[in-house]
């Protein structure tokens, strides 16, 4: 259906990528992966058309048809929501009854409604919605038109748990292609039939998921490292012998010989393995440990004007529990958060911290844990108190561990990407060691080493834990107990994310 081949792409003297050469099929399901900054999404812009590449050539397969869903979208405009899920389309008839789709309109209403639309939400204006909710239209769209190839940048990033299984179950039903940049390895396992890393310059592929991927580079790697120590310890041996030996009248054919061995060796070199990039490695340090109870809600009402969220809310959270918030978009999961957190103004009802406890709260938009008229290192240093003089060097040891390096910790917050917020939010959660962690949507805009050094982190990490996520693959390494939030009510699961599945069906 897709054909790429060898396709270069730079951008002035930086070569983003060179021979790129890929084959897609109208049944291919790929994973698209590679580091912050190696060419995914312009990747997607060669084969939508909207970049030339320097030098190759891709071609479409006549007839064939894509759709593609960015990271963001443009703001919306008067039309409704339904208008943008049908593409415009038109859905009542005319004098040409024939070019009226009857099914279309009822097939977009369930995508609306499995991506967690209301009811009457899509007769309402999309821009009465939020930048999310209308990024969950415009995949709609993409579903109601079943294009023969999906390129999909990111497209979980929007969803919440609920909205996400839903429609990973309808990707797995979709009758076309799919190429997908996700940092969700759970969703890559359940999807992924072949797996695409862009790395170096260099577009490589793996047969199965995103974990047969893992094992499969892996070995790769170690056998490209034993082919160059083998081929790196004959090209030294020849290269003494010639060392030794090159001047010598008796031996100097043998040395010439070996010459032309070391040519021959260089001509088929194997490359030298590429070093790891670096990646974010950090612990929360000891924090002080609470009281038995970490913190109690009793009669807890909370609303915004006049929508009620919670009456007479009742929560008592215990030391060293590790809860996952689960529920519709909407139901108030994150709102939950705000009054632990003691952000929000209760209209009645009491919140009390338990004994000795330090909170921690990181935000599901990052710049309300950041200063951004401050610069990444000032937004650390502005956490000194007197109780922790926070030295420059100390300072700039947290922000390493982040991977904020020399001149990066003078950056100003206003120009850092969404990935960097989210590692300097955790680099500020170092500085005030807490004991009671309230996290919304901490993987968001991180990539999978770095979500797989957060959870490394927080099953290490020995205070309380509540949080909000719609990655499966943390929940399931994290959490320990499921609160289920919907309607005001809570519901609680003791024990792991699959015992709620089970008990919850």
């Amino acid at each position: 259906m897709l054909t790429l081949a060898d396709v270069a792409k730079s951008y002035g003297t930086r070569e983003l990528f060179a021979e790129v050469s890929l084959f897609i099929a109208r049944t291919d399901r790929l994973g698209l992966v590679g580091p912050n900054g190696a060419g995914k999404t312009t990747l997607f812009n060669l084969i939508l058309g909207e970049e030339k590449p320097d030098t190759g050539t891709i071609e479409w397969e006549r007839g064939a048809s894509f759709g593609f869903l960015p990271q963001e979208s443009a703001p919306a405009g008067n039309e409704t929501i339904l208008h943008l899920a049908t593409g415009g389309r038109r859905l009542e008839p005319t004098d040409d009854d024939h070019e009226v789709d009857y099914s279309f309109e009822p097939r977009a209403r369930k995508i609306l409604a499995g991506l967690g639309f209301k009811e009457g939400d899509a007769d309402r204006p999309a821009s009465t919605f939020s930048g999310g909710w209308v990024m969950r239209a415009h995949l709609a769209r993409l579903l109601v038109a079943e294009p023969a190839l999906l390129l999909l940048d990111e497209p979980t990033n929007h969803l919440d748990l609920e909205a996400l299984l839903w429609f990973q179950g309808h990707l797995q039903r979709y009758p076309g292609g799919l190429v997908v940049i996700s940092h969700d390895r759970a969703f890559l396992n359940e999807l992924c039939t072949g797996m695409l890393e862009l790395r170096a310059g260099r577009l490589h592929y793996y047969h199965g998921n995103y974990d047969d991927f893992v094992r499969e580079k892996e070995a790769r790697q170690d056998q490209q490292a034993a082919l160059y120590k083998n081929q790196q310890r004959e090209i030294a041996h020849l290269q003494r012998f010639v060392d030794r030996f090159g001047a010598k009248a008796t031996l100097a054919s043998r040395a010439k010989s070996k010459e032309k061995q070391i040519e021959r060796l260089l001509e088929v070199a194997v490359e030298e393995p590429q070093e790891e990039l670096k990646r974010i490695r950090f612990r929360f340090p000891q924090p002080p440990r609470s009281g038995l109870k970490a913190i109690e809600l009793e009669g807890v009402e909370q609303a915004y004007g006049d929508l009620v969220v919670y009456r007479d809310l009742h929560l008592t959270l215990e030391r060293g529990q590790r809860i996952v918030l689960v529920g519709p978009n909407g139901a108030g999961k994150s709102t939950l958060l705000k009054i632990l957190a003691g952000l929000v103004p209760l209209r009645a009802g009491r919140r009390e911290p338990g004994t000795n406890v330090t909170l921690g709260y990181f935000a599901q938009h990052r710049l309300e844990n950041l200063n951004s008229a401050l610069t990444v290192f000032e937004n650390v240093m502005e956490l000194r108190t007197a109780a922790n003089q926070l030295t420059e060097q100390q300072a700039r040891a947290i922000l390493g561990a982040f991977l904020f390096r020399k001149d990066d910790v003078f950056k100003p917050v206003g120009v850092l990407s969404g990935g960097e917020k989210s590692r300097l939010a955790l680099a500020r959660l170092l500085v005030h060691p807490p004991n009671l962690l309230l996290m919304d949507e901490p993987t968001t805009h991180l990539d999978i080493p770095s979500i797989d050094a957060l959870i490394g982190a927080l099953q290490a990490f020995e205070g309380t834990l509540v949080f909000i996520s719609h990655d499966v693959y943390f929940i399931r390494k994290i959490a320990r107990q499921v609160l289920h939030v919907h309607r005001g009510r809570l519901t609680p699961y003791a024990g792991d994310y699959d015992y709620y599945l089970e008990k919850s069906k």
